[in-house]
């Protein structure tokens, strides 16, 4: 019997498929076009899904990019050193630079040693080498000298302490110096006024008493200076004052204290104008600003500001003012420059007529004070940070000015430039470097750095103007023509929004104000100098925290501009103020400028 296959049966069509080319058959044309074109727009409603969602991952990321910079930022500027100068970087080139000191040394000891065994191998005859005795600095001779003798004990100075009778001859003497500190004293001044008188005709004569800024007060002006000095100067507030005079024996309250320092900070007001007028005679100056706590009338602390203004390096003379005004609005630094609207003048006219109107029913009895000379409209460069209270300087309805209330052309005013700081933007590049060590950051660095060193160049050899101007143009202008394109490409491959993208439009926005210095021999890079010149007063915020009043702040701020351009000048503030304060009272106006840091002699030099 033959054998015989299985039965296989023939697998059955996909149930799924089978219906839809059934169907697709069976269709018409135009339901085939439908059908594709429905197919197609929900493809494409898909891709557009998809683009949407990705382009919010990206701004997603971007955010969470931002977030995390800020975070490190922060952790930064809490923890980590504040300067930035020296990036992690330059430390390894240090650490480098020791191990080979280190190394170095180590093969000094090794060859010090050897000499020491061939040294000890020599002859006994030959002579030793001399050895070389330190030589100490000598101590100034201006410093007093008291001498303090030291003779034998017992000894007569006559006749020989051996017994044999015969007198002793002084041969000789040896002097050694030592260096002594004695604390701040106090001592009285007698002012003895002799009374003469004629017997015979019954005249008499006595001289007057010298004026004092506190007539029948108790302090003398070196006494004054000290005080405001050690409160400006060396930041230590009334309290602390009062308790080392306590110390030296004397009692007084820092109330007391701080009614001298008040009566100062009045005296200098007219001095400290001359020099507002000294320091807008120049025509590049830097201006920065920085808070301040002042108390208001209900004893509540309110935010001032201390508003700051010198001359570039390179004028003709070295000093800064400062101002504390009740508010951050540029209008207040209008106001110094001589720059303010017709309007803004009416509205600072008005106000300034209530407030004396107010004096006056106050201190009736009182004499007028000096007023502020009408000022004239200041032109120039100004150096400033990125504060957008300081553009309406740089626009043309601030060109107006003083002169223009006097019918004056706008067209004939000028204009004031302004100049951009590179402190800033390297900043925001350097910041992005801490935070995410990024190569673009890292990049933008080392091309800011080769403009600081041409400006570093510049300050160690000493060059003048035009020869500024040629080595900035030899070296300043390439790195700025480069740096321009290097930034709009970097610009354009990140994301908008992100640090770098920030770092890079903040330059970029400025350009013009951050490269007009390189086109000139005397214009400042950054504004570092003014600065360093608020600095003083954020030390002074650690001590004293706050101003009593805004008229305190600003007789703070007449004082502290004093002490800061003497000290620019080189001069000593004590022996400045101290003799300032003794001419002052009997100084005429006209020759107000004889007392100014720029031009102070020495009464007697």
């Amino acid at each position: 019997m033959p054998l015989q296959r299985p039965a296989t049966t023939a697998p059955a069509p996909a149930p799924s498929v089978l219906p839809d080319l059934l169907a697709l058959r069976a269709m018409a044309e135009n339901d085939v076009h439908a059908l594709v074109a429905s197919l197609m727009e929900q493809v494409q409603h898909q891709a557009r899904q998809a683009q949407r969602d990705q382009t919010a991952l990206r701004h997603s990321q971007a955010k969470i990019d931002a977030l995390t910079h800020e975070l490190r930022l922060l952790r930064h500027w809490r923890f980590a050193p504040k300067s930035e100068v020296l990036h992690a970087d330059q430390r390894a080139l240090f650490e480098q630079d020791r191990e080979e000191d280190i190394a170095a040394l180590e093969q000094r000891i090794e060859d010090i040693n050897q000499a020491s065994l061939e040294l000890s191998t020599q002859q006994s005859a030959q002579a030793p080498r001399p050895r070389v005795q330190p030589v100490r600095t000598p101590l100034p001779e201006g410093l007093e000298r008291v001498e303090v003798r030291h003779e034998p004990a017992g000894f007569d100075g006559q006749s020989c302490p051996c017994g044999c009778g015969a007198a002793m001859v002084r041969v000789g003497e040896d002097v050694s110096e030592k260096l002594d500190y004695v604390p701040g004293t106090l001592r009285v001044q007698r002012h003895v006024r002799g009374r003469w008188a004629c017997r015979v005709c019954e005249r008499w004569e006595q001289e007057p008493m010298p004026a004092h800024v506190i007539d029948k007060g108790l302090p003398s002006e070196a006494l004054l200076a000290h005080v405001v000095v050690a409160k400006y100067d060396d930041h230590l507030p009334m309290y602390r004052q009062s308790e080392m005079l306590a110390r030296a024996g004397l009692s007084i309250s820092r109330s007391t204290l701080s009614q001298w320092s008040g009566a100062v900070g009045q005296a200098l007001l007219p001095l400290v104008q001359a020099l507002q007028q000294a320091v807008l005679s120049c025509s590049v100056l830097h201006a920065d600003e920085s808070p301040i706590q002042v108390l208001g009338h209900q004893g509540d602390a309110q935010r001032g500001y201390i508003w700051a203004f010198c001359p570039a390096r390179g004028q003709d003379i070295r000093a800064v003012v400062y101002e504390v005004n009740d508010g951050r609005a540029g209008q207040h630094a209008r106001r110094f420059l001589g720059r303010l609207s017709p309007a803004e003048r009416d509205q600072e006219e008005q106000k300034q007529k209530q407030q004396k109107q107010q004096k006056q029913q106050k201190d009736k009895d009182k004499p007028a004070t000096l007023g502020a000379p009408e000022p004239i409209p200041w032109s120039g460069h100004l150096m400033v940070d990125d504060y957008a209270g300081y553009k309406a300087l740089f626009e043309g309805r601030a060109r107006v000015g003083a002169a223009l209330c006097d019918g004056a052309d706008s067209a004939n005013t000028a204009a004031v430039i302004e100049l951009g700081c590179w402190a800033h933007a390297r900043r925001k590049f350097h910041e992005l470097h801490v935070a995410n060590q990024s190569p673009m950051a890292q990049e933008a660095l080392a091309r800011i750095a080769r403009l600081y060193a041409v400006e570093a160049q510049i300050i160690e050899h000493g060059l003048n103007t035009q020869q500024a101007k040629d080595l900035r143009a030899k070296s300043s202008l390439p790195v700025l023509d480069e740096l321009k394109p290097w930034m709009l490409a970097q610009r354009q491959a990140m994301t908008p929004g992100t640090a770098g993208a920030k770092a890079l439009e903040y330059s970029l926005k400025r350009w013009e104000a951050l490269t007009r210095y390189a086109h000139s021999g005397d214009l400042p890079i950054d504004n570092n100098p003014i600065e360093r010149l608020i600095r003083p007063w954020a030390l002074g915020r650690k001590n004293w925290l706050f101003a009593g009043s805004m008229k305190a702040a600003q007789r703070a701020a007449a004082i502290m501009s004093l002490i800061e351009s003497a000290k620019l000048n080189g001069l000593e503030p004590q022996a400045y103020l101290t003799d300032v304060l003794c001419r002052l009272p009997t100084q005429l106006n006209s020759r107000i400028h004889e007392l100014l840091p720029t031009h102070w002699k020495q009464q007697g030099a």
